[in-house]
């Protein structure tokens, strides 16, 4: 559905319908209960990207049909925050205003988080220079009056910062407060609110659990650093170089020290585990000190690998977050021969569109 054609009026009808066609999926599994977490019906998504056209003396954002790829004009964007929307119209009056900002400018991206800070990425076909700084430092004062605002400029092999490439999300979690740093063009949860059901999902489920916790696909250290309290130590994984760094940075921000997050991936990682070999960013960390009893996985939407689906089984308990039901269906075919499921709950993580997010917690079978 075209961002510009949505109805929240369906939205309950849509999210119904989605539910019916992904358990479809799972008809041959002995599922639970099912359990589902609606999303906000606008406003709930945190960050968007947006073309920018170019006609005449106007300028404004485009995006395309997923259908017939056909562009349409997006001057508002249902599914986005509040500041994302302000900011929208703020960024393209000021690109309006200035040549130096509007001239081969080719693509917007914004990053808000629910406390109130934002992050601003302009694309340029062309070099970056000083007076494109200047003129960008004006419109990050012009906005700090909105929220706390970070900008960049991007060209080809050019990053040129206005302050920070960053921002820093936090909210609550049972009556504590969290920090995440979210660097640019990382991975993070589109819909934050969502995400902090899924947190809230994680930390339930693992009131009961106990010894240690390893993470695989830990971004930017998501998970690991909520769960950190309901284990005595969390070993976590992630391939990506950005997301590691902001993850550990994460840890030091919340003053915790029962985690240790490395570069690694989870291919890598099951390899270097079945075979008693270390692990090179965790060559340091001895995998016998741990006394691993829960697996988290979160993996992409190719789901996991015949490896890493032969390491989950080792484990007394399995959260897997899975945003593809197709890849999930697969991997629970393999994983239900040695466990059995407990719990499985829908979150809306994408409204309007087919996709889901599915948590499921898998326990040893008996």
């Amino acid at each position: 559905m075209r961002v510009d054609q949505i109805d929240t009026k369906l939205y309950q009808s849509l999210l119904e319908e989605k539910v019916k066609n992904t358990l479809a999926l799972f008809n041959n599994f002995d599922l639970p209960n099912i359990s589902v977490i609606p999303s906000s019906e606008q406003g709930y998504r945190l960050r968007a990207e947006f073309r920018v056209w170019h006609q005449d003396d106007d300028s404004y954002y485009i995006m395309f049909d997923p259908q017939n790829k056909e562009k349409f004009r997006v001057d508002s964007f249902i599914p986005g925050s509040k500041l994302l929307n302000d900011l929208m119209k703020l960024v393209r009056e000021a690109f309006l205003q200035s040549e130096v900002l509007r001239r081969k400018l080719y693509q917007v991206d914004f990053l808000t988080t629910l406390s109130g800070q934002a992050l601003v990425s302009m694309i340029y076909h062309k070099p970056l220079d000083q007076s494109w700084l200047a003129e960008a430092e004006q419109l990050k004062d012009h906005l700090s009056s909105v929220a706390h605002i970070n900008i960049i400029g991007r060209s080809r092999k050019q990053k040129v910062l206005v302050d920070n490439d960053y921002v820093t999300e936090s909210f609550e979690l049972d009556g504590k407060q969290y920090q995440y740093k979210q660097i640019e063009n990382t991975f993070t949860q589109p819909n934050g609110l969502i995400n902090v059901a899924m947190l809230s999902w994680a930390r339930h489920i693992s009131n009961d659990l106990t010894g240690d916790l390893l993470e695989l696909y830990c971004g930017n250290g998501n998970f690991s650093i909520a769960l950190s309290d309901k284990f005595n130590k969390v070993l976590a994984t992630e391939i990506a170089r950005t997301s590691v760094k902001a993850a550990n940075q994460n840890l030091t921000d919340n003053q915790i020290t029962n985690v240790v997050i490395g570069q690694s991936s989870a291919e890598d990682f099951s390899a270097a585990y079945f075979e008693g070999k270390k692990v090179k960013s965790l060559k340091e960390v001895d995998l016998t000190s741990y006394d691993f009893t829960t697996i988290l996985v979160d993996p992409p939407r190719a789901g996991l690998d015949s490896d890493t689906e032969k390491l989950v089984t080792r484990f007394d308990n399995i959260l897997y977050i899975s945003c593809n039901p197709e890849t999930l269906s697969n991997n629970l075919s393999t994983i239900l021969q040695t466990h059995e499921i407990k719990d499985f709950t829908f979150f809306d993580q994408f409204p309007y569109t087919h996709h889901i997010e599915t948590g499921v917690w898998l326990e040893r079978k008996k």
